[in-house]
């Protein structure tokens, strides 16, 4: 029977929340699935919080890819978003009682909102220029934190200590491990909600916008809109990581947020993959594992030689992986399932 007979009378691939998925595709989200639920059984409570984080760093990298990646707007301060979902949650748990899931959503709305807000002074501006307004935008927020004006809401230098939460007793869990399957939770909620998105009508206006702006006008697409929509989105993502982070790490403070986790924020994009949304995952394991590895790789000979250890290691991965870890994933995923296709 011809290829094409076959590919017409074959059952179309199946959906899981609208998105349609391979048979590969199903088998590596089964794999992946497991792998995250069996994790916190088989490592140590430190080792699981440090899974924790990088499911944190994910939620803020997939809200960057979001804004560079699928909309074509460079960001240099979502650091600051990310501290504005943090002190959010902070202050809400420790001043007003609130329920620690209950600040999600609420550092949600505020993180959209001002990165709405920032987004119209943002639609002026282009390139090295928006790169450069939101650099401002991260250089200011740790200095806006210390302000005496706010030291009642935001502890000022010393910051803001945060109870963690504790496991259910229902659960059976301890407490890290229960928050690392409670992030997991809103990471992967957060994940198919982006990947319907950036499939859907809203994603391809978004798309477009990145690829030619004039032309994306032309087809009638209202650019300016979806520019500041985007950028609030964005920021909601990134405050909801920030929010998780609050009371996963039980503090916050003005110096948690410089500079430095904004561009480690953006590295997590380009390694993991710009404009994926599964490359925010690896982008996330990245941010958090590489610097240690290459500190201790460093330490061997020398301790000043950490950084240009992990500048080596960014080198390479840029150059030999230009798709981003995703994009290697993928090939070998195809690459595996060749011989299966020709066989068929």
């Amino acid at each position: 029977m011809p290829q094409s007979d076959l590919a017409r009378r074959s059952p179309p691939d199946p959906k899981l929340f609208g998105l349609r998925l391979s048979r590969w595709n199903r088998t590596m989200l089964a794999l992946g699935l497991l792998a995250i639920v069996a994790a916190p059984h088989l490592m140590e409570d430190f080792s699981v919080f440090q899974l924790t984080k990088a499911a944190i760093y994910a939620i803020a990298i997939l809200g960057l890819n979001l804004l560079t990646g699928f909309n074509g707007q460079f960001s240099l301060g979502h650091g600051a978003f990310y501290a504005v979902g943090a002190y959010t949650s902070a202050i809400l748990m420790t001043s007003f009682g609130m329920h620690y899931a209950l600040t999600i959503p609420v550092a949600a709305l505020v993180a959209f909102v001002i990165g709405f807000g920032f987004g119209f002074p943002a639609l002026r501006l282009e390139g090295l220029y928006l790169a450069l307004a939101t650099f401002a935008l991260a250089v200011a927020a740790p200095q806006l934190l210390k302000f005496s004006a706010l030291e009642d809401f935001t502890g000022g230098v010393q910051g803001i200590v945060v109870p963690r939460p504790q496991a259910p007793a229902w659960t059976g869990l301890s407490d890290d491990a229960w928050l690392y399957y409670f992030t997991v939770a809103w990471m992967l909620a957060l994940f198919v909600l982006a990947a319907n998105l950036v499939n859907a009508r809203p994603g391809r206006a978004m798309k477009a916008i990145r690829d030619n702006p004039i032309a994306a006008s032309a087809m009638g697409i209202n650019t300016p809109l979806y520019k500041t929509l985007t950028f609030g989105v964005s920021a909601a993502y990134t405050g909801v990581a920030g929010a998780i982070s609050a009371f996963v790490v039980g503090f916050v403070a003005p110096d948690s947020f410089t500079f430095f986790l904004s561009v480690a924020l953006l590295v997590g994009v380009v390694v993991g993959g710009i404009g994926s949304v599964t490359g925010a995952i690896f982008g996330g394991l990245f941010v958090l594992y590489v610097p240690n590895f290459a500190e201790e790789f460093a330490g061997v000979f020398s301790k000043g030689l950490s950084w240009a250890a992990y500048g080596t290691i960014l080198i390479a991965i840029v150059y030999l992986m230009p798709s981003g870890l995703a994009g290697l994933v993928r090939w070998l995923v195809m690459r595996a399932a060749q011989p299966r296709q020709t066989g068929d």
